[in-house]
């Protein structure tokens, strides 16, 4: 069984490493964690507003799935899985009644666009999955 698991995630690995050639460093870097912040923080605000409504039980499910997607999001752990799952949740509210559908929109492309971009240097995927450097010792 242990060997089922470790070759899944050495597929999600394979996968992240093939998105991106490189985890951009410096301003871009920061750029992108700005981008990832204020994804994580409207999907979060966007939740709080929701979830006290007393919707129904499929509502509170999604509230949960935005809550968690948006902490991904924030520290930067699977941005292609998670980003592009933005995208879903948002054309559910928007079907859902929203009461800001442009927001949901906006929040759907931006989801997207970091997926498609990538989680920059300052995020769990570059620690885990970036290229390492690797420096043979003097024989």
């Amino acid at each position: 069984m242990e060997s089922q698991s470790y070759g899944t995630f050495r597929a999600i690995d394979t996968f992240l490493r093939r998105l991106f050639s490189t985890f951009a460093h410096g301003w871009p870097g920061a750029g992108l964690l700005l981008l990832r912040m204020v994804i994580a923080f409207a999907l979060v605000y966007q939740v709080t507003v929701t979830l006290p409504t007393g919707h129904s039980p499929q509502s509170a499910v999604i509230a949960v799935l935005t809550a968690i997607v948006a902490i991904l999001l924030l520290v930067g752990v699977w941005t292609p899985i998670t980003g592009t799952l933005t995208a879903p949740i948002e054309l559910r509210n928007i079907f859902a009644s929203a009461d800001n559908p442009w927001m949901c929109v906006l929040l759907g492309a931006l989801g997207i666009s970091i997926a498609m971009i990538g989680p920059g240097a300052w995020s769990v995927d570059a620690r885990r999955y970036g290229w390492k450097r690797i420096d043979p010792q003097d024989r």
